[in-house]
C-alpha cells in the first residue's frame, strides 16, 4: 500500500486547472490520474503489464475512500471516483499507513523474557510482556540513539573471496568430509595434505562435459587419438563398422593388447603414488558399499585432471567390455573379466615400492571400480552443494550483535576503517533512507504534539537529513500545505471616526511688527 502511494505521489504531474470560472493550483483530472497510475503499475516489477485500466480505477476509488486523494473541495471518504474530468488533489497530510500502535501499559521499555529460566510461579504457556506506546517521541529515540535493552548490532560486509580463497575452501571441506567418511581421527597417516592441489579439485568438479568427463585446458595431456579410437572400438563392439577396421580373425585381441601396452608403459599409475595409501584405506569399507562409493568419489576428486579423465575413459571401457556378450573371447584360457583386471590393475593402482600384495589390493579395488564406476567417477552432489552454500554464506552481508562469536573461517574485521569525508557524507545520506523516511512520516502524522513542536522537530530533521527531507517536501509549497496559514480578521472600523469630518490642524502664528 505504501509503495503504491509513494510511486503515485512521486509520478503524478500536478498543474493548474480551471473549473467553473475558478483556478485550482497543484491538482489533476481523474482521467489523468488513471493514465498515470496505470502506467506506473505496468512498469513496476511487483505488478506488471497485466494490470488493467478498470483495476486502476478501482484502486483510485480506494485512494479516495482512504484520503490518499481528495477532490478540490476537500471531500473524501466515498468510492465515487470515475474515469472523467473531475479535479482531485493530494491532501496536505501524509496518506501513508502508520506503524501499528499498541494500547498503553506504561512507558517502560520492553524487557525480553528469559526463555531458559522462567520465573517462579510463571506458567510456561504464558509469558507476560508489557507493550509500549510507539509515539513519535519513542520512534524518534529508536532511530536516533541506542537503547540499552536493545542489543547493538552492525552490518558486516564480507571481503570479496578470491579464486584462491574458494579453492582453499574446497580443499579444506573436501578433506574434512573424506576424513569423516573413512572414520579416521586424522588423515596424516594415509595422506600428505600438502600434496593435494586445490586447483585440481575445483577443475575436476566444474570443468566437465555433458557425460561428466573432465575437460582439459592443456590439450597436450589428452590421450592420443589412436588410443581413443581403439578404446571406442572395443567399448562399442561390434557397432564400430564406421571406423573401417580390418576383419581378420583375432583383430579384437590385437586392439586390446595395443591399449594395454600403452597404459602399462606409463611411469606412474593413474591413482598416483602419493594417493596409494588413501585408496588402500578405502578397501576396509567394501563391506559397506555406500560408504566405500562415497570415499572413492571424494578421493578421485584429488587426482590431477588428466589422470581423472584417463581413469574415467579406461574404467568405462573395461566395464563395457566385461559385460559385452557379443565380443569374442580375448584369451583362450582366461575369462574376459579376469583378463581385464589383470591387465590394467597395476596401471591404475600400485605403490612406489614393489610389494607382492600390491597386485591383490589393486585387483580388489579395480573390480569394485568396474562394478560402481558410474557413481564413483561422478561428482558427489551432497559435497558440492554444501561447499557452494558455505561460499555463498561467507559472501553474504550479515548482521552481527555485540558479544556474538565471529566466523572462524575469515579473520575478524577491524573495529573501524578510516574513510574519506565524501564517502562519509554519502553513507550518511544513503545508508538508512527507509527508516529515516518512516521516522519523518511519523513526525508529520503525529497529532498529539503542538504545531510549534512539530515545526521544531521538522527543522531539526531537515538539518540532519536534508536529502530525506527533500524527497518528502520537494518544494516550499508542499511544506506549506502541512501548516495552512490562518486568515487574519481585520479590526472593525470605528464608527465614531466616520461621524466627525476630517478637520486639518491649523497652526496660527503671530508676527511682531
Amino acid at each position: 500500500w505504501n509503495e503504491i502511494i509513494e510511486i503515485f505521489r512521486a509520478g503524478m504531474p500536478l498543474r493548474k486547472h480551471r473549473c467553473r470560472f475558478k483556478s485550482y493550483e497543484r491538482c489533476f483530472k481523474a482521467s489523468e490520474a488513471v493514465d498515470c497510475l496505470h502506467e506506473l503499475l505496468g512498469s513496476n516489477q511487483n505488478f506488471g503489464p497485466e494490470v488493467t485500466r478498470d483495476q486502476t480505477v478501482k484502486l483510485l476509488k480506494k485512494f479516495l475512500k482512504n484520503h490518499v486523494i481528495e477532490d478540490i473541495k476537500g471531500r473524501w471518504g466515498k468510492e465515487d471516483f470515475e474515469d472523467d474530468g473531475h479535479l482531485y488533489r493530494f491532501p496536505p497530510s501524509s496518506p501513508l499507513k502508520s506503524y501499528p500502535k499498541k494500547p498503553s501499559c506504561g512507558k517502560e521499555v520492553i524487557k525480553f523474557p528469559d526463555w531458559n529460566e522462567p520465573r517462579a510461579g510463571t506458567s510456561q504457556e504464558y509469558i507476560p510482556v508489557k507493550s509500549v506506546i510507539m509515539n513519535s517521541e519513542m520512534w524518534y529515540k529508536r532511530h536516533s540513539i541506542a537503547i540499552g535493552e536493545v542489543p547493538a548490532c552492525k552490518l558486516v560486509f564480507r571481503r570479496e573471496l578470491t579464486q584462491t580463497n574458494i579453492e582453499e575452501i574446497w580443499k579444506s571441506m573436501t578433506l574434512s568430509r573424506l576424513q569423516k567418511v573413512l572414520g579416521l581421527d586424522s588423515l596424516d597417516e594415509v595422506l600428505d595434505t600438502k600434496l593435494v592441489n586445490s586447483k585440481h579439485i575445483v577443475q575436476n568438479v566444474y570443468n566437465v562435459n555433458k557425460q561428466g568427463i573432465v575437460t582439459l585446458e592443456d590439450k597436450s595431456k589428452e590421450l592420443p587419438h589412436w588410443i581413443l579410437s581403439a578404446m571406442k572400438c572395443l567399448a562399442n563392439w561390434p557397432s564400430c563398422s564406421d571406423l573401417k577396421q580390418p576383419t581378420y580373425s583375432g583383430f579384437e585381441r590385437d586392439v586390446f593388447k595395443t591399449i594395454a601396452d600403452y597404459f602399462v608403459q606409463m611411469k606412474e599409475p593413474l591413482l598416483t603414488f602419493h594417493f596409494f595409501d588413501i585408496f588402500v584405506s578405502v578397501l576396509g569399507l567394501l563391506q559397506k558399499p555406500s560408504k566405500a562409493v562415497e570415499a572413492l568419489q571424494i578421493s578421485c576428486l584429488l587426482l590431477p585432471p588428466e589422470n581423472r579423465k584417463k581413469l574415467q575413459l579406461l574404467v568405462r571401457m573395461m566395464a563395457r567390455i566385461s559385460l559385452n556378450q557379443d565380443l569374442p573371447p580375448l584369451s583362450e584360457s582366461v575369462r574376459t573379466r579376469t583378463l581385464i583386471v589383470q591387465a590394467f590393475s597395476r596401471c591404475i593402482l600400485c605403490s612406489k615400492d614393489e610389494i607382492d600384495l600390491d597386485e591383490l589390493l589393486a585387483a580388489k579395488l579395480v573390480s569394485f571400480l568396474m562394478d560402481n564406476y558410474q557413481e564413483i567417477l561422478s561428482i558427489p552432489s551432497a559435497l558440492k552443494s554444501s561447499i557452494e552454500d558455505h561460499v555463498v554464506h561467507l559472501q553474504r552481508v550479515q548482521i552481527k550483535y555485540v558479544g556474538a562469536d565471529s566466523d572462524a573461517t575469515l579473520p575478524p574485521p577491524s573495529f573501524c576503517d578510516q574513510i574519506s569525508t565524501d564517502e562519509f557524507e554519502y553513507q550518511r545520506a544513503t545508508g538508512s533512507q527507509e527508516p529515516l523516511a518512516a521516522l519523518l512520516e511519523e513526525i508529520v502524522m503525529n497529532t498529539e504534539i503542538s504545531v510549534k513542536d512539530k515545526k521544531k522537530k521538522l527543522k531539526q530533521f531537515q538539518k540532519s537529513y536534508p536529502e530525506v527531507y527533500r524527497v518528502r517536501f520537494p518544494t516550499p509549497e508542499t511544506e506549506a500545505m502541512l501548516f495552512p496559514e490562518k486568515t487574519k480578521q481585520k479590526p472593525p472600523i470605528l464608527m465614531w471616526a466616520l461621524r466627525k469630518p476630517f478637520q486639518p490642524f491649523h497652526r496660527t502664528r503671530s508676527f511682531r511688527m
